[in-house]
């Protein structure tokens, strides 16, 4: 048994997150990972009103009656406003959720102190994603339970000062308080004994959890990321100060284009637009849109189920720790 900081706050068998991923982390993913031992993830941003954010709550407690996590992102954007994000933080709290992940601005500067407030009244665990040591100060100093450490390995929006996971982790675990997530890189159980090696109390995967039997996302898109390896994916928008991690494709070359060119962020948007992704997500089409995986696709060899998955990581990361123990010579 793995027995971290992270499973003794949320009561898990595993200290395995799941990321928050626009169009996917739904409730039947959500939950199937919170069955399965570790915590699943519903993603606020995929709902544009209170009443479906609520429903999708109630969904996910309807197939499962462990907890799970919720992630606000707060950055700017086109079809989410700073009303919405108040709202998923007062559902968030009515619905006394066990976890909120917050990405992007923290929520002290993103909403306002009494949105942490509202919070820890509602005793929910308060994680933000940070990418630098002087990100996770702040959320300690600002009474987060913890931080999530994210390298520039992940998927998505890692912080443009490219810290890997390797150094962010220890960096940031021998320096704060609070529990540390791993994100990055994780996608089996070496990488998940990696991290709790170099301090961290539990990881966040994404990118794995696309390529699970689960995940409501066509198949041609998960046996691609079967397919294709670790120099698959390259950082977009970089020069725009929002660069993110994608898989290599026929519109992430375009992007790249646009930007090598002068390209404005108006050039790129079209691109970008989330319609876009959430129709390449259903439709299977892998040149259609930036879809936003991490370095970690060069450790999925296969589809499991969420069950399967988490086991054989748990099977993994004991196995190692065992071989790592054998290695130590007196």
């Amino acid at each position: 048994m793995l027995k971290t900081a992270i499973t003794e706050m949320f009561g898990v068998k595993y200290p395995i997150i799941c990321g928050a991923m626009m169009w996917l982390s739904k409730p039947h993913l959500c939950a199937a990972i919170s069955n399965a031992g570790g915590l699943g993830n519903l993603t606020a941003g995929n709902y544009d009103t209170e009443e479906a954010f609520r429903e999708a709550i109630r969904e996910t407690r309807r197939m499962t009656d462990k907890p799970f996590m919720v992630n606000v992102t707060i950055l700017p954007s086109v079809r989410l406003t700073p009303d919405h994000h108040r709202m998923y933080i007062k559902v968030i709290a009515e619905e006394r959720i066990a976890g909120v992940e917050i990405s992007g601005a923290p929520l002290d500067k993103g909403i306002g102190m009494d949105a942490v407030d509202t919070l820890k009244k509602a005793n929910v665990k308060m994680f933000h994603k940070v990418g630098s040591l002087r990100h996770a100060l702040h959320a300690e100093k600002v009474g987060y339970d913890g931080v999530y450490a994210a390298g520039i390995e992940e998927g998505g929006h890692p912080l443009d000062d490219d810290v890997t996971t390797m150094v962010l982790t220890p960096r940031i675990a021998e320096t704060v308080k609070i529990p540390v997530v791993t994100v990055g890189g994780i996608a089996d159980g070496r990488s998940l004994a990696a991290a709790l090696t170099l301090g961290a109390s539990g990881v966040m995967m994404g990118s794995r959890f696309i390529a699970t039997q689960e995940c409501v996302c066509h198949n041609n898109i998960k046996e691609e990321l079967v397919r294709r390896k670790e120099v698959d994916t390259t950082i977009i928008c970089k020069s725009f100060g929002l660069q993110g991690r994608a898989l290599k494709n026929k519109v992430v070359s375009d992007i790249l284009q646009l930007e090598k060119t002068g390209g404005s962020f108006e050039d790129v948007y079209p691109l970008l637009a989330g319609e876009r992704m959430k129709d390449a997500w259903q439709n299977g089409d892998v040149d259609k849109a930036a879809l936003m995986v991490g370095q970690s696709i060069g450790l999925i060899n296969d589809i499991p189920t969420c069950q399967e998955l988490l086991e054989t990581m748990g099977r993994e990361a004991e196995a190692q720790f065992r071989r790592t123990y054998g290695l130590i010579v007196s």
